[in-house]
Parts: C-alpha cells; structure tokens; sequence
C-alpha cells in the first residue's frame, strides 16, 4: 500500500481505505456498524413524526391564524390536569347566546366574534344514508374567521342565518359518497330528517390519525337553534383587529366576559381563552417530552456503537502495525498516521449513519401507506444523520489514531505482517 501524500490526496486516500474493509468484512462491517445504524433509525424517526405533527399542527394553527382565539367553557385539555376536568365541568356555566351578544357589542379590539355548536347526526340522500356525520351550526363570519374556503358554491349568508334558511355547505366525504362525478350545488339532502338545499361544498381537509376532517356538514347557526332548540356546546371565536392586538383582544373579552358573569376580582376564569400560541406551547412541552426520551435511547445506541467502532479500530491498529512501521520509516508523520485512522474511523460511521437514514425513511414511506400517523421527514435529517454518525466516528476514534500514531516505527517493523 502506498505511503498517503498530504492534504486532499491523504483523506481520498484514508476513505478509499474505509470503505475497502466495509466491502471485505461485510458480516463484521454490519455488526460493528449495528448500534450506530439503530441510533440514526431512531433519532430519524422520532424527528419524522415530530416534523409530521408539526405540519398538523401547523394546519390547525392557520384555521385560526394569526390573529385568531378561540373562548370555550375549557380551556386546551393539554392545560386543564385531568383531575380538574370534572370540576371545572360542574363549576363553569355552559356559553350563552347572550354572552355572544353582549361581546359583539362592546369589543372595540376583535374585528370579528362568531358563534358556533354542533352535534352528530344522520343524514341522507336518495336511498345512501351516513351516520355520525358532524354538523355544525356556524354564524356566517366563520367563513372569515377560521378561513374557511368552499371547492364549489359558497358558504352561507347573513340573510340566510336571519331568517333561519335551510342551506348547508357539505364536506368532501358527504360529497364523494352521495355525489360522485355530479355538481352537489342546488341538490336536497336530509339531515335528521330534515330537508336541507346544498349551497357550498368544502374544500378537502383529509385526516390525521385515521380521522376524517371531512366528514360533515355545516348550516347556519339560528337554522340550527331553531331545529335542536338547545343552546348546550355553545363555543365563541374571534379575531383581533391585527395581530398587534392579539393580547389586547384576548384582555378585553376576558375582562367583559367576567363583567358579564359578575366575577369578583381575584376569582378564577369559569371559562377558557386560548390562541394559536396556547396550541403551540402545548404541542412544543409535548414534543419536548418525546424528543427527550429519544435522545436518551439514541445516546445509549450511539455510545454502544462508538465503543464498538473504538475497538474494531484498536484491532485494526494491530493489524497494520507492520504497515504503519513502513509508512513511519519513509517520512510518514504522526498526524498523517493518527488522521488516516480518524477519517476512517469517521467514515465507518457515517456509512452506519447513512445506512440509518436509508432504514428511517423506508419505516417513513410503509407508515404513511399502512398507518395514520402524520409522518414527515425533513431532508435535513439525512446531513444530521450522517452527520451525528460521522462525529461519533471521529470522537472514538481518537483513541486508536493516538495508539498508531505513537507506535515507534522500528518495533512496528519488527511485527509481523
């Protein structure tokens, strides 16, 4: 073998070299490498469901956007301690009708307040029924609000809210299963029995987790009162003036929600007020949770599969130490002996990283075509992979660079080939 020359010729040479005793030893290549590639697989697939809810999170964020909050009877569930939900049930009143009047009037920070409640219910269209459709009663600024946006028709009307029409916009799952191929506008469906023209059709939303988010229908909210009669479910949301005003517009309908329920100062809120950052914060404890216990698994997988690595090395060393006495006795320097074994060290192991990746964005494409989970992986995590990988190469690879480079070339000689 030849004596390595220096700068981009040595390293070329140093990784010809890796990846020549990867090829020859693959059973022990793999074996050495196994931790490693365990350790990319893992650390890759956490960061692809993470980034994968990441992006649905993203879409839930944006129905509010930037400006948009949300007042419910509870707060996120992500904030409430499940011990306190039945309490805090039996302790705040139900959302009122009133209340929604009442904020609509004096707000001067949110542009707009709308007005929503629901419940699930069968509906029907010719002889084809669905059953546990959600329908959801909506004021008309709703459209505005949470950026609703119709593929065909519209959404429904001040007028028609008012006197209380029979209209409804559908969802792409009521659409593809009762009008396949057909314009859904102006056709009659039945909604618990009751007859309703179709003016909108959603655009399609799919589904995370195996849940549709398409499977429903919407109709104004008074068409609904005036059906169902109850006023139970009642949720308000809003929208401040700018994004500037988020905090203001959150203060104020806190403030006049509390004047309107007749809290003494210093009582606590019987009701929930939250924005897209509330979802995020609860998303970000989250995902900090699992990215802990991922990193905890994939630290343990890393440090095995650097000691092992370390040794191969050491047994490597051992192997050429006649050859590193001939490379020593013809000019070869120290650092020229100890980084020939660092980059080959580092170079094993980025194989083994990139091997992980390759494992990670398999398990990645089966997931989404067999399971529900949103799962999304960066191309980022390919330079990370190999990156994380090729760094624990090189970290415990120092150690047997440093032995051959300490080895004195005439007892190096000496050793057997």
């Amino acid at each position: 073998m030849s004596v390595p020359k220096h700068g981009q010729a040595a390293f070329g040479e140093a990784v010809k070299v890796a990846l020549f005793s990867l090829y020859s030893s693959k059973l022990r290549s793999f074996l050495t490498l196994l931790g490693i590639i365990l350790a990319t697989a893992t650390l890759i697939a956490v960061m692809g469901v993470i980034h994968g809810m990441d992006v649905y999170i993203a879409q839930q964020v944006s129905d509010m956007g930037a400006s948009g909050f949300r007042i419910r009877r509870i707060g996120i569930l992500g904030q409430v301690e499940p011990k306190r939900l039945m309490e805090l049930l039996k302790k705040n009143p139900e959302i009122t009708r009133e209340e929604y009047d009442f904020l609509r009037e004096k707000a001067r920070f949110a542009s707009e307040i709308g007005m929503e409640t629901g419940r699930n219910v069968p509906i029907r269209y010719g002889d084809d029924n669905l059953k546990d459709v959600s329908l959801q009663g909506y004021t008309p600024n709703m459209a505005a609000i949470s950026n609703i946006q119709t593929d065909a028709g519209r959404f429904f009307l001040d007028g028609e809210n008012n006197r209380r029409a029979a209209v409804v916009v559908i969802g792409n799952d009521i659409r593809e299963k009762f009008f396949t191929g057909v314009d859904p506008i102006g056709k009659t469906i039945a909604i618990g029995g009751v007859p309703f023209t179709v003016v909108g059709a959603s655009k399609k939303l799919g589904s995370v987790f195996g849940q549709s988010r398409d499977n429903f229908v919407w109709i104004p909210i008074e068409t609904y009162f005036k059906i169902y009669s109850s006023r139970k479910g009642i949720g308000l949301n809003a929208t401040a003036l700018d994004p500037s005003f988020m905090n203001s517009a959150q203060d104020e309908l806190r403030m006049l929600l509390r004047a309107k329920r007749h809290l003494r100062p210093g009582e606590e809120d019987n009701f929930g007020i939250f924005g897209s950052d509330s979802l995020v914060a609860i998303w970000d404890q989250l995902t900090g949770v699992i990215a802990a216990t991922a990193i905890a698994i994939v630290s343990i997988f890393m440090v095995v599969g650097g000691v092992v690595i370390m040794n191969i090395m050491l047994a490597v060393v051992t192997e050429r130490t006649h050859e590193i006495g001939i490379r020593k006795s013809v000019g070869a320097r120290n650092a020229d002996i100890m980084s020939q074994f660092l980059v080959e060290s580092s170079v094993l192991s980025a194989v083994g990283g990139l091997v992980g990746v390759m494992l990670a964005w398999t398990a990645a494409i089966i997931v989404r075509m067999t399971t529900p989970v949103p799962m999304e992986l960066p191309v980022s995590s390919i330079f990370l992979g190999v990156g994380i990988s090729a760094a624990v190469g090189l970290f415990f690879g120092v150690f047997p660079a440093r032995q051959a480079a300490k080895l004195d070339p005439i007892e190096a000689l000496r050793a057997e080939k």
